[in-house]
Parts: C-alpha cells; structure tokens; sequence
C-alpha cells in the first residue's frame, strides 16, 4: 500500500454536504477549526499523535478493503477519502468509525510513551488484583484518548439531521472499539521466574485488530432511520436518536456501525458519485469470493499478462557482519480487470 497522503478528518455541515478539515503541520493550524486549535495548544505535543492516527486509519482502511471494489481510494486533495464521505452508506461509516478509532489509539498510546505534556499512564489501577497478582506497571491511557477524541473528532460535526447523528455515532463506535479491545499484560516476580506474583497493566490492542473489528461491523451494519420521541422542550437532547429502518430489527449497539443509504456499486467511474471504478484493478482469476476476477470486474471481463520480476534470494549472513544474496528472476501472471 503506498503511503496515505495528508490526514484529513471527515465531517458534515448543517446542510448535510460534507467537507473536511485538513490537519496540517503548521504553527497556524489555520484549516483546523478554532476547538480544535485550542485542544491542540492545550496539549502541547498531541499534534503529531493525531496526524500519525489518522494516517494508521488511512492504512487500516486500505488494507481492510484491498480486495473490494471499493478498496478505500485517496487522493491528493482538501478530500481525502473524496465525495464517499458526503454520503451516508456502509463505507462512509467506517471511515468515520477507523479515523475516529486512529486518532484515540495514538493519543492513548503516546500518553504513556510520555510525548503529551498533558497525560501519562494510566496510574489508577493500583494494589491487589488477585490472589497472585497486582496492578502496576503502565497502563496505556484510553480514558484520556477517549475523551480527546471526542472532543477533537466530533466537534467537526454541527446540525441535527440524520447525518449528523449517523456520523457521532460511527466515531463513538470507533472509540468504543478500541477500549473493548484492551488486554490485560502481566509480568512474573519471583525467584528463578516461578512466577509467585505476577505485575499487570492494560495494553492497547494492535490496530490492525481495531481494524478487524471494525471490518466486521461492517459487514453487519444496521440500516437506520431519523428518530423522534415526541415534543418535550425539557428533554430536547434525547428527542433525536436512530432508529432500525426495519422495526422487526433491534436498535443499533452503540458499537455497530450504521448507515442510512444503500452504497453505490462501486464498478464504473463516476464524479458525481466520486467512484474510481475498478477497471485495471488486479484480481485474483481462481478466487469465487470479492477478490475474484469475476465479481471483482462486475462481469466486464478481464485481461492476462505477464512480467519478470527479479528479487533478492538465498541470503547468506557472513561473520561478522554482512548480508550476501543472490538475484532471482521470476515470471508473474497478473490478471487486470477491463
């Protein structure tokens, strides 16, 4: 996968047309919004963390989609992931979820790398855990990656429409992936390691597990419709919410991604849609699944090639201190959609 180009963080206006706010590198931070300036001055070396989460997100997401039609394209420009974000399918859900999900991953995990000046571990769980073990250690700090990310993230999003509570949604889902899948991490005390009393502390999962997570909630999304509980002025905040389009369904966990539009089939171009299409994309010509030449290509059929590709091999490690290889040179079958 090439590398992502500059992060950006989706968002919806009012209106329900989105646009995105570019995170950049600069002093000014002048394409951030001004909560978003004011959380980043407040927490003096988060910048960086933010940047390198959305660029995990960015990767996760190309990888998790490397053999769909839509395999989570980028561009160069103010946009990103391009028009998908103004829409409101499965796709745009998990670009939501994965951003948000990136941006509290790497602010958790560098609090307790101590490159924020404003967090450190997680130091609260202290004493006995069990009868042969205790909190110590250093806890990754997803309390605080949590609450900043909302902050941060979903002050991007304004208005009340069904966009908007499809979008808070997804980043709180993305969020709340990441904490249930922390692990507990233990290390043994004891004389010639017999492990009489163990130290343990809570450690981020890997991303790319979020990301597995977040694939597979995916593919379960819930279909949603714009809610209202009735005209009570005191209860204003709760008189929005989602709703199952099928009222035999159960409403939507906080951690299932949701949608409310059926998603384009991703096959032809199209700059209205803002999709690439798949025409010259690679397929896999024995594969009956997404990967497959066949449902991959939308049944326009598909062209064969070959080319010679020549690799390091045979590698020898030499005492003391080189590596020797030998050239190998290799025919490929590469099969291209038309």
């Amino acid at each position: 996968i090439p590398p992502p180009p500059t992060p950006t963080l989706p968002h919806s206006c009012a209106t329900g047309a989105s646009s995105t706010v570019q995170l950049v590198l600069e002093p000014g931070l002048q394409l951030l919004s001004r909560k978003q300036r004011r959380l980043i001055r407040q927490n003096p070396g988060i910048l960086h963390s933010v940047s390198a989460g959305l660029q995990s997100a960015v990767r996760e997401c190309q990888w998790q989609f490397r053999n769909r039609r839509w395999n989570c394209p980028t561009s160069q420009g103010p946009n990103i992931f391009g028009k998908i974000v103004n829409r409101g399918c499965r796709e745009t859900a998990f670009i939501f979820a994965i951003t948000s999900a990136g941006v509290t991953h790497s602010v958790a995990r560098s609090c307790s790398e101590g490159s924020i000046e404003s967090c450190t571990c997680d130091y609260r769980r202290r004493g006995p855990g069990g009868p042969d073990w205790h909190w110590g250690g250093c806890s990754d700090n997803i309390d605080f990656g949590r609450l900043f990310g909302r902050e941060f993230v979903d002050s991007s999003e304004k208005g009340r429409d069904l966009r908007f509570l499809m979008n808070l949604h997804n980043n709180e889902a993305g969020r709340m992936t990441v904490f249930s899948e922390m692990r507990q991490e233990c290390k043994c005390h004891g004389m010639s390691g017999s492990c009489t009393v163990r130290t343990c502390w809570m450690r981020l999962p890997t991303f790319r597990a979020v990301g597995d997570v977040l694939k597979d909630r995916f593919d379960g999304a819930s279909r949603v419709i714009y809610g209202n509980k009735g005209s009570n002025r005191a209860s204003r905040v709760e008189l929005h919410h989602l709703e199952p389009e099928n009222p035999a369904h159960k409403p939507p966990s906080p951690q299932d991604l949701v949608y409310f539009e059926k998603s384009p089939n991703f096959c032809t171009s199209s700059g209205k849609m803002g999709t690439a299409g798949t025409a010259g994309r690679a397929c896999n010509s024995s594969s009956p699944g997404l990967d497959g030449c066949e449902l991959l290509c939308c049944g326009r059929g598909f062209r064969t090639r070959t080319q010679r590709v020549t690799e390091r091999c045979n590698c020898t490690f030499h005492w003391c201190c080189h590596v020797s290889c030998l050239n190998c040179t290799n025919t490929q079958v590469l099969h291209e959609c038309l």
